[in-house]
């Protein structure tokens, strides 16, 4: 009884440039470099807020929940 023989698979076309990416993979980090590049020039617009943030709060609490 004779073995069956495997052929190679034909190798994918490259795409090369086809490949698109959306607008917002461009737009969103231009955006957050803008914004830091803006806080860097001109640091007297970064204001601190009173009080505790929800967001410090927040961490607070998960941390204790993790300590448990």
């Amino acid at each position: 009884m004779s073995a069956r023989t495997h052929s190679r698979p034909v190798p994918a076309p490259r795409a090369g440039a086809a490949t698109r990416l959306p607008w917002w993979a461009l737009a969103l980090p231009t955006l957050a470099f803008v914004a830091l590049l803006a806080l860097v020039l001109n640091p007297a617009d970064a204001h601190a807020t009173a009080g505790e943030p929800a967001l410090t709060l927040l961490v607070e609490r998960a941390q204790q929940l993790m300590a448990r």
